[in-house]
């Protein structure tokens, strides 16, 4: 069964969301755990709000009054604040199930606290300033206070210990879920890279390679079967092994609508100095200088591109490029690497490999023949003016005013 590249990667994207929405929830998370350090911190500012009321300097009852009002305001908003962050504990409200416990954990510390400010607000006062009874009680209200904060503390790191085997335990599952997918995923990219570079390579007549995705699949019956069609040996010159004359026509006919925003250019090229009737090298050699041409012509040839042996010295090159300079540029690369290919006589004398050819834009309104009729007399222009160049359609229509 082949698998669908669309699907592989619809999937990963909901993969890359879930992992983004997963790594979300462990910063809300990991802000909670948080909220509970905060909740300690408060407990603990708490006592020392008692301690400080508890140790006011009575030197000045006045002062100690307003003091005392102060830190008792201070103490109950502390109170409130604890309410205030219970709010953010999703896994206490909605997992542990601890809301009724903690809140009346709240309620009963909030309760002692007020008695306590009471007793505080009877022992700070003139007349029962030195009142051991009120002060023991005052003492009393100060320990049942310390204790239930305690308790709450106590409370507290009992639920943070829950959150956290709970936290350890999607951690895990996270992680686990994360790894594996991943292995998941990066086998099937590197399925289909392995698809691409299949399509990429020149054999493509791995009989042992199985295919992964079904788009490479569909891709490469297609080629295939275009691969199938040139490669009958009436298209095929039989020395270069490119197109011939019928190899180019039915070469163009399928390829010319693979993109056709592209410009089409049509270029024919000719060797230097290498004619049927005056064989200056071997039949041998010549052959030779004809394979390496081709060759060195197929290096540039673009998957869109035909090229084809159409004379004995002459061969015919179509490409498709983005804009006509890309294209003037990439025959002129042609050109340069032909005259950088080196030959040697039976006698050890160098020879010098030069093209001269004929370059012009194929309009889509204008047929194949006529652009080939234009290639070649822009051909005999170059090779009238000089030979060892590709000249364009402008130089000849120059020429002609």
């Amino acid at each position: 069964m082949k698998h669908s590249i669309k699907k592989i990667f619809r999937n990963l994207s909901i993969f890359l969301l879930l992992t983004s929405f997963m790594a979300a929830v462990a910063l809300v998370l990991i802000m909670e755990q948080n909220n509970s350090f905060t909740k300690i911190n408060n407990l603990q500012n708490q006592k020392e709000i008692l301690s400080s009321i508890i140790n006011l300097d009575t030197s000045d009852l006045e002062l100690a009054k307003i003091q005392l009002i102060g830190k008792s305001n201070q103490l109950k908003l502390e109170i409130n604040k604890l309410r205030d962050l219970h709010n953010y504990d999703y896994i206490g409200q909605y997992l542990l199930n601890n809301e009724k416990e903690y809140l009346a954990d709240l309620s009963t510390l909030d309760q002692l606290a007020d008695s306590f400010s009471k007793v505080a607000q009877d022992y700070y006062s003139k007349s029962n300033i030195k009142n051991d009874t009120l002060k023991t009680k005052l003492e009393q209200s100060y320990e049942q206070v310390i204790s239930q904060i305690n308790n709450t503390i106590f409370h507290n790191l009992a639920y943070n210990e829950e959150k956290f085997h709970i936290l350890e335990k999607i951690a895990i599952v996270i992680l686990v879920l994360v790894f594996l997918l991943t292995l998941w995923y990066r086998r099937r990219l590197n399925s289909i890279y392995q698809d691409i570079l299949f399509l990429y390579s020149v054999d493509k007549n791995r009989a042992t390679y199985r295919i992964f995705s079904s788009e490479v699949d569909a891709i490469a019956l297609r080629i295939k079967k275009t691969n199938t069609s040139t490669e009958n040996p009436a298209m095929i010159d039989p020395v270069t092994g490119i197109n011939n004359n019928k190899g180019l026509l039915h070469a163009y006919a399928e390829k010319k609508g693979m993109k056709e925003s592209n410009f089409t250019s049509l270029t024919i090229i000719e060797i230097d100095n290498f004619s049927k009737a005056n064989r200056a090298y071997s039949q041998e050699l010549t052959q030779l200088i004809l394979k390496k041409v081709a060759f060195t012509i197929s290096l540039h040839e673009q998957s869109t591109d035909v090229i084809a042996r159409t004379d004995y010295n002459q061969f015919t090159i179509i490409l498709s490029r983005a804009s006509k300079e890309q294209s003037f540029r990439d025959m002129e690369i042609i050109r340069q690497s032909i005259s950088e290919i080196k030959f040697q006589t039976q006698d050890k004398k160098p020879i010098h490999v030069t093209i001269s050819g004929g370059y012009v834009i194929k309009p889509n309104n204008k047929h194949l023949d006529e652009t080939i009729n234009q290639a070649k007399k822009v051909l005999e222009y170059a090779k009238n003016t000089g030979r060892n160049k590709i000249s364009q359609l402008r130089d000849l229509a120059e020429q002609e005013l």
